[in-house]
């Protein structure tokens, strides 16, 4: 028998599994960075976040945050995105970006933003973030801010800081 991987959006359900995968992937240090201080204070999941399933077992997640950017809203943050350490290399942390980034250009989403390496979302249309024109609240090298345009021409309308929406 096969094995099918399973994408669907994140229950409060999956809450538990995801934050063990967090743990393994990424440990405590994790909570010390700008993007998760951004996000605290908002809802754990939305209808953006996504979970990967093989043969019923977490083996992927990601969360997305609605936010404003300069006062103007219609984009997410995106991270983080967790694959089970066992399972890396295997394509299901990509096939769930990618599918995600479609499920949001659905909903009508005109940017996504992340704090990343460029070496791993290019091939997934981010670009960096000219200097200055998107601010986080904290401390973040501006060479990891890249941003996905969902609209045409949506980046020229994003400046200034980034807040949750």
């Amino acid at each position: 028998m096969s094995s099918q991987l399973e994408i669907r959006p994140v229950s409060e359900a999956d809450l538990a599994a995801i934050s063990a995968l967090h743990t393994k992937a990424f440990g405590p240090g994790r909570y010390a960075r700008t993007a998760y201080r951004l996000r605290e204070g908002t809802p754990l999941v939305t209808p953006h976040c996504r979970a990967a399933y093989l043969d019923g077992n977490l083996i992927a997640a990601l969360r997305y945050t609605p936010i404003s950017i300069g006062g103007v809203g219609g984009a997410l943050l995106l991270g983080p995105v967790a694959v089970e350490p066992a399972s890396k290399g295997q394509g299901y942390g990509k096939t769930l970006v990618a599918r995600s980034i479609e499920d949001a250009a659905h909903a009508g989403f005109r940017l996504v933003l992340l704090v990343g390496d460029m070496s791993y979302y290019a091939r997934f249309g981010f670009n960096r973030v000219p200097p200055g024109q998107i601010v986080l609240p904290g401390p973040v090298n501006p060479e990891r801010i890249l941003a996905r345009e969902l609209a045409e021409g949506a980046m020229a309308q994003y400046r200034g800081l980034v807040t949750a929406a």
